[in-house]
């Protein structure tokens, strides 16, 4: 049994395929590539038993239906090289070898029984269904997945809580010390669902999305979720548990605000981050009507430095110290020219937003200040 295929294609999905596999997988099979062909139509699958990806992509030619497993490093290391080409899988199911044709050579590999490769867990009744724009859903999966944890107490933390309330979609990630929460309000549900995106999956989403604008369907139940777009489908396992009440932790009331450029911003504290504490990381940010002054120290070292960025900001001179790091994150999550920073006093967490929101959106990010003694 044979089958023909692109050489640039077939390389372009593996690359995608291997992101899903473990380095140490502790199933051989699940080190492997599922090839399943049927209906002159190619699906190649993934899996590392909790996060299951399914390609499609068309043969030239074929002569059945046919189905094995191959190493994933083994192919992809044959075929990374090739320049657009025809190749042609020939299976010999007697000897479990695939012999493998291209144009100014060949060469085989064994084949596994993909028998014993695990079925994928297909979520067929008691979901919800939500439909998003693949370049809304990219850009949303961008801006929040910095601000997930690592957090083995807290494994809720750990991925991207999607909220489906009658009014929008909210969007939120968070590891306790910087949040972000972004509302869509072009995605509604008649009833609240929500479902906890882990990091993994995530990640593979946002490598992989279009920004071209199809359609992304999800599917989730209380435990797995299906998310199709184009010839791909991604099924993973969903993080249990109930996620903390963000909105409580929002402040409302942060009245002293500074708008700045971003990338001024941005560049100011990549600057002066160097010169902060190693461990804490300290940057003190002072403001006055038409002045940001950001001033880092290590003392240890004999090490500071300051550096001032033009503002406007229509409340009281303040003093109040980030950690720089989480800064930078933040800002260079933003695609705005200018943001503004919502501050209530040198205790409490402030607030960066766009100075213009996206359409149909409203994105907020919130950083935890950290005490300063001066």
């Amino acid at each position: 049994m044979r089958f023909t295929i692109s050489s640039t294609t077939l390389s372009n999905k593996l690359n995608a395929l291997a992101k899903v596999i473990n380095v140490k997988s502790p199933t051989p099979i699940l080190a492997d590539i599922l090839f399943d062909i049927h209906d002159n139509t190619l699906f190649l699958t993934a899996s590392d038993s909790e996060n299951t990806m399914v390609t499609s992509l068309p043969v030239g030619e074929s002569d059945g239906s046919m189905t094995f497993a191959i190493n994933c490093k083994n192919i992809l290391d044959a075929v990374k090289s090739f320049s657009e080409q025809p190749i042609t899988f020939e299976l010999d199911t007697n000897s479990n070898i695939v012999n493998i044709m291209y144009l100014n050579g060949h060469f085989s590999m064994p084949t596994d029984d993909a028998n014993t490769y695990p079925e994928t867990d297909k979520i067929n009744e008691g979901y919800t269904e939500l439909t998003i724009s693949s370049n809304l859903l990219a850009e949303n999966i961008n801006r929040s997945l910095f601000a997930t944890a690592q957090d083995e107490l807290r494994p809720q933390m750990n991925g991207i809580y999607f909220d489906l309330t009658p009014e929008c979609l909210a969007v939120v990630a968070s590891d306790g010390h910087k949040l972000v929460r972004n509302k869509l309000f072009s995605v509604l549900c008649n009833e609240q669902r929500a479902f906890i995106l882990p990091k993994k999956p995530a990640t593979l989403l946002k490598n992989m999305l279009d920004k071209d604008g199809g359609d992304v369907v999800i599917r989730f139940n209380e435990r797995n979720a299906s998310i199709c777009f184009a010839e791909n489908e991604v099924y993973c396992r969903l993080i249990e548990g109930r996620y903390p009440n963000y909105n409580s932790v929002i402040p409302t009331n942060n009245n002293n605000e500074i708008t700045i450029d971003r990338e001024s911003l941005l560049n100011a504290i990549k600057r002066v981050q160097p010169f902060a504490n190693d461990s804490s990381n300290l940057i003190k940010f002072n403001v006055d009507a038409t002045t940001l002054t950001l001033d880092a120290a290590d003392f240890d070292f004999s090490k500071t430095a300051t550096e001032k960025v033009a503002c406007q900001y229509n409340g009281q001179p303040m003093n109040i110290g980030f950690k720089g790091v989480a800064f930078i994150e933040i800002l260079s999550n933003f695609d705005c020219d200018e943001i503004i920073i919502k501050l209530a006093d040198p205790s409490r967490a402030g607030l960066v937003v766009p100075a213009q929101q996206p359409e149909n959106q409203d994105v907020q990010m919130l950083v935890m200040p950290m005490l300063i003694n001066d």
